[in-house]
């Protein structure tokens, strides 16, 4: 299934609800080219993983661009809701060390006050 996006705003957090496959190609640069856009007017991002079936290594290397080009830019991205498979990936490259995953969107959003 194609990447589909949706995004809303909750406490002043972007939130970015993904639903497909974060793969190599189409999908990870429409990934990438949403958040980008988006980060200069919003220094706090939350990926909504909970709908990603898939993810590649294109995929894990765009989610790992798009944390550094947040941290540039004095914002932050975090990763909520992952499914089992985007965890094992994560676990298995130990890329779940340089992400702030949480289990829910409220417990991403606390983290989001807490930091301020």
């Amino acid at each position: 299934m194609q990447l589909k996006l949706s995004t809303r705003t909750k406490d002043g957090v972007l939130i970015f609800d993904c639903m497909g496959r974060i793969v190599f190609g189409d999908e990870a640069m429409l990934l990438r080219e949403q958040v980008k856009k988006a980060l200069p007017a919003n220094k706090k991002i939350i990926l909504n993983l909970g709908e990603i079936s898939y993810i590649d290594s294109g995929g894990l290397g765009t989610l790992v661009a798009l944390h550094t080009s947040a941290f540039n830019a004095g914002g932050a991205i975090k990763l909520v809701n992952l499914t089992k498979r985007v965890d094992d990936v994560l676990q298995v490259t130990k890329l779940v060390t340089v992400f702030a995953v949480y289990n829910s969107e409220a417990e991403a959003l606390e983290s989001f006050r807490n930091a301020a």
